[in-house]
């Protein structure tokens, strides 16, 4: 165990710095409460996000007054961060409607404003729009109806949009509405928005895309006939309760089929596209050259990732690219067109996820980056320069850093300035960028930088008063260091009682999350959950966090070992971590808990069963129970199909071993959650009283995975806190 072995050099400076900016603030006496978490207390300020107008001198924010109902599109000067003007803004005189989103149009000469918008799912929405010409400040209304993903075409003649299930185009200069497909039917058939599985798991919801030039619309059709369908209980403030019911494929079971469609907009001709029946297509984008459309497509087990080249005119298609793995590949979004065509994709095919240019007919030019780090965002091209911009942990996994480099992988730059968690807004033609950071002193604060060298033009905004209201709390840094378990250094945090007195021996309690590809040790500023482990430690409590095998940012090795035996060796990891830990003299062995939410509440309620001699407590909140109670996309990604593995399911599912229960167990889920089901804490519950084992247990009526809303939260955090009070 190396506990000032940090993952680089840089990290023992970071934790002096921690030990020495906090000691001021451990000597004062203000105790942090579950009241001011949850009421705001401890917020930071932010920038809303910002769009880069093209001419990469301006951009536009948008402000919005939800007390006051206004809302405007303000347009700042990157130079100056001065505001130079405000595009438009919301009032009954001018009857623009209070908006909450907007989306220019290719030439910026239109504006689509988001009004009335209600949730569906996670990322999909219904809302009302309209279309605002900046130039005859006309306001236009899309449809009467809520509609879903409107995109204006590149002429800024159109606009399409989901009703329904089906796809329409709205005609502005003829004031005219086309439906393009009519088959559209609730749990049945999807035109143009993805289904439930698809939106959690692939994280997009339009489903269409506009070529170049406004000829051509691409659609992915949802066929979810054969899909079980699921529902839930929704019980409100009425004499009944009602159902919600949706298609949702569970592991194992049939997904949607899908299938590419292809709209000539100027005949209205709607032509199949024939992709040798793909399992998935997770993601569509059409190339520069208007005539040519790439497609993303994977098998069931997506090992296999096809980039696909579809010829518009004939509907042919060719194979740009291919790669496979032994495990399974990501999808994201960092494929980008450059203007002749050739193109940047990002992969883990050395072992680290890197970049790569590939010419137009998917050539390899050559691999970008390189070494034993990972690329975890790429922001984009400047065809000027030539140079390409992105995201990476090159000082260490805990931390992230902007780069830009040359497109021959030479001439490599670092443009931000301090270890920590930094990312970039880059202006459209490259010229600035606006540095986001935080770090585990440090809350966020917002800088304006030269692209070309990094260079600091001025600070925009910081939190530097919440760092003045906190020195009246008690607080203890986060130390970073490493723990050797099982023949790898895993990441950790510790957090200390903050009258901590090495002679005496103190309760552990662990958070984690583990989940493949997650990061919870993290060189970032602290978010709730941070707040509540300083109340934690402050009552005595000594707070851990280890990122175990199958979390991210460390190659795709460390990652996928977990594959086909989600919650083995990271719960081994977890178990072991404590273990070692509790040899320390001011740990008492006999007072391990863990907890965790989603993935960290199947790894908690595992880690109290198999870990029985370890475990005294643990917390599990909205768990899965059993992978076979989960969506397909994201369990056979990593699991297979039960019916391929069924040992790797049913082996690490806790409902199949509650006879090993022996330590304290709370329970909790949402009795609405829509992606990890009630079922799974229904299962569990059952699995105990037939074992006869006590144990606690809540369901909070009517809430979704997050479970929030109201004083929930507060609630929530309340009870867990004095769970933890009284048996750790």
């Amino acid at each position: 165990m190396k506990y000032l072995s940090l993952v680089k050099k840089a990290h023992l400076l970071l934790l002096i710095f921690v030990i020495t900016s906090c000691t001021a603030l451990v000597a004062q006496n203000k105790k942090v409460t579950l009241e001011e978490i949850y009421s705001g207390t401890f917020g930071t300020k932010g920038m809303d996000r910002l769009r880069s107008l093209k001419n990469g001198d301006q951009y536009t924010i948008l402000n919005v007054d939800r007390r006051n109902g206004v809302s405007s599109i303000d347009k700042y000067d990157y130079k100056t961060l001065e505001k130079a003007e405000t595009i438009l803004s919301s009032s009954k005189s001018n009857s623009i409607p209070f908006f909450t989103s907007y989306e220019f149009s290719s030439d910026e000469s239109k504006l689509l404003l988001a009004t009335e918008i209600t949730p569906i799912f996670r990322r999909s929405t219904l809302g009302v729009y309209y279309l605002y010409d900046i130039n005859s400040k006309k306001i236009t209304k899309i449809s009467e109806d809520k509609i879903q993903e409107p995109s204006i075409s590149p002429d800024g003649s159109k606009v399409a949009y989901v009703r329904d299930n089906n796809i329409y185009i709205y005609n502005l200069v003829s004031n005219t509405t086309t439906q393009v497909t009519t088959d559209g039917e609730k749990n049945k058939i999807i035109n143009g928005v993805t289904d439930w599985v698809y939106e959690e798991e692939f994280a997009f919801v339009r489903a269409f895309e506009w070529n170049s030039n406004g000829t051509k619309l691409a659609f992915i059709r949802f066929d979810e006939t054969n899909v079980p369908e699921f529902s839930m209980d929704v019980y409100g403030s009425e004499l009944y309760q009602t159902q919600t019911v949706f298609k949702y494929p569970k592991a194992g079971e049939d997904n949607a089929q899908v299938s590419l469609h292809m709209l000539d907009v100027n005949s209205g001709k709607v032509t199949a596209i024939d992709l040798n029946n793909p399992y998935y297509i997770p993601r569509i984008k059409w190339m520069n050259n208007p005539e040519f459309l790439s497609v993303q497509t994977l098998n069931r087990h997506q090992n296999n990732l096809k980039l696909v080249q579809v010829n518009a005119k004939n509907g042919s298609t060719q194979t740009l690219l291919e790669e496979t793995d032994d495990a399974y590949l990501d999808v994201t979004d960092n494929l980008t067109f450059l203007k002749d065509d050739s193109f940047i994709w990002t992969s883990e095919q050395d072992g680290y996820n890197h970049i790569y240019l590939y010419d137009s007919t998917g050539k390899l030019k050559n691999q970008v980056t390189k070494g034993a780090w990972e690329v975890t965002n790429y922001y984009g091209y400047d065809s000027k320069s030539g140079r390409i911009y992105y995201q990476s942990t090159e000082n260490g996994s805990i931390n992230r850093d902007v780069y830009s480099i040359r497109n021959n992988g030479k001439t490599k730059k670092r443009l931000s300035q301090k270890l920590g968690r930094n990312s970039a807004d880059f202006s459209a033609d490259f010229t600035y960028f606006i540095n986001t950071y935080s770090s585990a002193t440090t809350p966020p604060e917002f800088t304006l930088h030269r692209a070309s060298n990094g260079n600091k033009i001025k600070d925009i905004l910081d939190n530097r008063n919440l760092l003045v209201k906190l020195q009246d709390y008690n607080l203890s840094p986060k130390e970073f260091s490493t723990i050797e378990v099982n023949g790898n250094e895993l990441n950790m945090w510790m957090i200390k009682p903050t009258n901590f007195d090495a002679n005496k021996k103190y309760p552990m309690f662990m958070t984690q999350y583990s989940g493949p590809g997650s990061q919870s040790v993290s060189n970032s500023w602290m978010g709730s959950n941070d707040y509540w482990y300083q109340m934690l430690a402050d009552e005595g409590y000594i707070v851990v966090c280890v990122d175990g095998r199958g979390t991210g940012f460390k190659g795709a090795e460390f990652k996928k070992v977990t594959y086909k035996e989600l919650g083995k060796y990271e719960v081994e990891d977890q178990i072991d971590a404590a273990k070692k830990l509790s040899e320390l003299p001011y740990i008492d062995e006999n007072r391990t808990g863990i907890w965790g939410w989603s993935y960290g509440g199947f790894m908690s309620t595992n880690c109290l069963l198999k870990g029985n001699d370890t475990f005294e407590m643990a917390i599990a909140v909205a768990p899965v129970t059993s992978w076979r109670f989960y969506d397909t996309i994201y369990t056979e990604r990593f699991m297979r199909t039960p019916q391929e593995n069924p040992s790797g399911y049913d082996e690490n599912s806790p409902i199949n071993y509650p006879e090993l229960l022996k330590g304290k167990y709370l329970l909790v889920h949402g009795s609405s959650d829509d992606n990890v089901h009630v079922q799974n804490a229904m299962r569990m519950v059952e699995a105990l009283v037939q074992a006869n084992k006590q144990f606690e247990w809540d369901i909070y009526p009517d809430k979704n995975h997050g479970i929030y809303g109201g004083n929930t939260r507060l609630h929530l955090y309340t009870r867990m806190t004095n769970f933890i009070k009284q048996n750790l």
